[in-house]
């Protein structure tokens, strides 16, 4: 071996050399890896997104420290009951017998239960103690009698909270009503998600107008509608890549090589992830495409090459295949590593997670198709000579006599005489895609993420094993929104974390709720629709007495807020019939309150949480006001997302093309080519982008991962392009001839890689069951497309003008 040879020249040589080492070898580390599938934990929901939000932190201490009557949290079961009803005797008794049920079971662990049945049953007979007590109780009481105590507890917010929107109290009646029970889970998500699919199974058990719901619910049905989405679309991915293989190779042998390289990819990647206990989510769904795509790429570039240098000899052929490849492999792997890498600055951790599994996978999909695949089919085409094995096709995809060799150069004929003029047009049109696309949105909305509540009628004609379940959180939700009057998502809360008990403290909470912002419900002297503990204060003022002349007074300046003494005011409130309702917005030790205010339905999130924002800033000073609530939370990790996605493009693009830039200095003392191979994925990206915006799909929790996959791809493209071109123009310094041979055979190989990985995003597309993974499904269909024709259009012209 010369001591010149480089070292993709000694690698290529050692491969040949020594393939059966390196064929056990890789086969010991893919047993490795497989066993690490088995310790894969799925999580999907978007909790999971939230939770690295500040504002997600405070929305949970507001929920631990307040406890809604009804909070879908981590230990509470809301049991929901509809029908003609509910108020009957005969609906009461359906609600407390679930619920006596449930509470006798020692698994479900019950450490309370609520419901209107048992305010009514112990209005009936205040010395019942036991369910069983309050269930003797109703079956004897008459219907005058459970009316009477309806009636009296209509005004009760304790009462009132538990039942519909329609309750009417003069007729004792409502269409809808909740039960609430709370169990010890040990602080074990696994445990409550159990007792929780146990509480199902004995509320079905009953007749269909009961049903629970709660987080464990939620949790385990997103995991199953991921899980049903990847068994109905992952066979058939596999079908379409077989046949799209089977015509690309046309060789059951290479077919089986590339197929095991594949299997053997995925293997590394997601047996990586269960080694290192990084969380299965939603976004892993973006690996296998990716993978795909490039594993695709890389065995059809391997054979491609192979078929075109071989003229007998097996061991020159390969060699002379791996030497140019190896490089332009490990270009691709390393800027698409540094790429994926560049998700890690993301405040998300699913993503920073996903860029290192992703990171993970380029690499281990190089090794393979780089390394164990030529050593294979070293071994292979061998057997072959030594044997009756039988040999097929050995022409490249795209040879000049083919259908591809014609019709990827056309384009040429046009192009190569005015190449400028096409690159400015590109430029134009690429710029105005650019502009169009800025007012692509984000989105983090539970909607995309939930199991639908009607699955589509195209999923029925699956075969059995691959037909989805189904599912009921989105109809639990929808129940939940129409029936009961405040949902999370109509309000906000400003959180105060400080001395409540100071004489300007209510003072100022009241003026927080004057002259408020455009998205908060006003009411009249344009105040504020809030609840807080000054709410409760007007309420028992109204109804004692005694406790009037106490907020009179305190209340200096006559407006009906206390604004003296409030730690007498506060005791005398906590004691009470009202004291429950007040530990709702104040705590006992009078440190932590918070408001909750309404806002308008049709406003952005955006709106409201800058203007939540803005009211949390009027707040009593030293009270540490933060804003929070559902609507909050969810525009914070929408704004982290999108921060995330040009973060992440940003970095990626500079660092790529620096590295591209230093690497072709170094090998061919042209550092400009770095610029020229990044060019294509510029407009790619861009029309990507305008793309979505003009088809409503949002950046969200998946879908902003795309830009990140669109330029692993679309670099994978670019440097097979410029890396044979270099290679060819070398052979003949005619740039329109070295051009027309590169198209003829790597564009051949991309154009095998777009078409499998196109039918992988459309089967993705086609036979996904939630809006998140079908907009993904589409847009890696997109960027593929884009990407093929940015590779095999665009930069050809560019390379060109670059070397005239």
């Amino acid at each position: 071996m010369s001591q010149t040879d480089t070292p993709a020249e000694r690698l290529s040589s050692w491969l040949v050399e020594h393939p059966v080492y390196v064929v056990v070898a890789f086969l010991l580390v893919t047993a490795f890896f497989a066993g690490g599938l088995g310790g894969i934990e799925m999580e999907a929901g978007p909790e999971m997104f939230s939770e690295d939000v500040e504002a997600y932190a405070v929305n949970e201490e507001v929920d631990e420290t307040f406890e809604p009557s009804f909070e879908t949290e981590d230990d509470r079961t809301l049991l929901l009951q509809s029908g003609k009803n509910v108020l009957s005797k005969k609906g009461l008794l359906r609600m407390l017998g679930l619920q006596y049920r449930i509470e006798e079971r020692e698994s479900l662990r019950v450490t309370e239960t609520r419901s209107t049945a048992r305010i009514v049953g112990r209005g009936i007979d205040p010395s019942a103690r036991t369910t069983e007590d309050l269930v003797r109780s109703l079956e004897e009481a008459t219907p005058t009698e459970v009316r009477r105590v309806i009636r009296k507890n209509a005004d009760k917010p304790r009462f009132t909270e538990l039942l519909g929107e329609d309750f009417n109290p003069e007729f004792a009646s409502a269409s809808a009503a909740l039960g609430v029970v709370r169990h010890d889970t040990l602080d074990d998500d696994a445990l409550f998600e159990k007792i929780q699919a146990e509480t199902g199974r004995v509320a079905n058990s009953m007749e269909n107008d009961m049903r629970v719901f709660g987080s464990g619910v939620t949790d385990r049905e997103n995991r199953r509608v991921l899980q049903d989405s990847l068994r109905a679309s992952i066979p058939a991915v596999i079908l379409l890549l077989l046949l799209f293989l089977a015509v690309a190779y046309r060789d059951p042998f290479d077919l089986f090589l590339g197929v095991t390289g594949l299997a053997m990819t995925l293997i590394w990647t997601f047996g990586f992830l269960g080694r290192a206990g990084i969380t299965f989510s939603q976004l892993q769904v973006a690996l296998p495409p990716l993978l795909l795509a490039i594993g695709v790429d890389f065995g059809i570039h391997l054979i491609n090459r192979y078929r075109e240098e071989f003229e007998g000899d097996i061991h020159a052929a390969m060699e002379a295949a791996v030497s140019p490849l190896a490089v332009a492999f490990f270009m691709v792997m390393s800027t698409s590593v540094i790429g994926f890498s560049a998700n890690l600055a993301s405040g998300l951790s699913p993503i920073a997670d996903f860029g290192i599994v992703a990171a993970a996978g380029i690499v281990s999909v190089t090794l393979i198709f780089g390394v164990f695949l030529p050593s294979a089919k070293v071994l292979v085409e061998s057997l072959r000579e030594d044997t009756i094995l039988p040999t097929f096709s050995r022409g490249p995809m795209g040879a000049e006599g083919s259908v591809l060799g014609r019709v990827l150069p056309f384009h040429l004929s046009v192009t190569s005489r005015f190449p400028v003029v096409f690159l400015v047009l590109v430029v134009l049109a690429a710029g105005l895609a650019g502009y169009y696309g800025k007012g692509v949105e984000s989105s983090f909305e539970d909607e995309d993420m939930l199991p639908p509540e009607d699955i589509p009628p195209r999923f029925g004609y699956l075969p059995g094993p691959m037909e989805p379940g189904t599912y009921t959180v989105a109809g639990s939700l929808r129940f939940l929104e129409e029936e009961f009057v405040t949902s999370p998502e109509d309000t906000v809360t400003v959180y105060l974390d400080g001395p409540m008990h100071r004489d300007d403290v209510l003072e100022s909470i009241h003026r927080m709720g004057e002259d408020p912002p455009s998205s908060f419900v006003t009411r009249e002297a344009r105040r504020a629709d809030s609840e807080s503990i000054i709410t409760v204060i007007e309420e028992y003022a109204d109804e004692s007495e005694e406790f009037a002349e106490v907020v009179e007074r305190n209340d200096i300046n006559g407006n009906g807020v206390p604004d003296s003494n409030l730690e007498e005011v506060y005791d005398r409130l906590m004691s009470s019939p009202y004291g429950d309702r007040a530990l709702r917005y104040l705590t006992e030790d009078y440190s932590e309150a918070r408001v909750v205010y309404s806002v308008e339905t049709d406003a952005s999130d955006g709106e409201i949480t800058s203007d939540a924002a803005s009211v949390a800033d009027e707040a009593p000073r030293g009270s540490g006001a933060v804003e929070t609530g559902g609507v909050v939370v969810f525009q914070r990790v929408t704004d982290e997302i999108f921060r995330s996605a040009i973060n992440s493009l940003a970095i990626a693009m500079t660092l790529a093309l620096a590295f591209l830039a230093s690497l072709y200095y170094y090998l061919e003392r042209r550092p400009w080519l770095g610029l020229v191979t990044v060019s294509p994925i510029a407009v790619t990206l861009l029309f990507l982008v305008a793309t979505m915006r003009y088809l409503g799909v949002p950046f969200n929790t998946l879908t902003a991962t795309i830009l990140s996959v669109t330029v692993g791809i679309g670099i994978d493209y670019s440097i097979h392009i410029v890396h044979r071109f270099v290679e060819e123009f070398e052979a003949r310094p005619d740039a329109l001839q070295a051009v027309r041979v590169t198209l003829q055979g790597t564009g051949g190989a991309l154009f095998g890689t777009t078409v499998t990985t196109m039918g992988a995003g459309a089967t993705l597309y086609s036979l996904s069951l939630t809006p998140i993974l079908i907009q993904f499904g589409l847009l890696i269909a997109l960027s593929v497309a884009y990407a093929f024709l940015a590779s095999v259009v665009v930069l050809p012209v560019v390379l060109i003008v670059y070397v005239r």
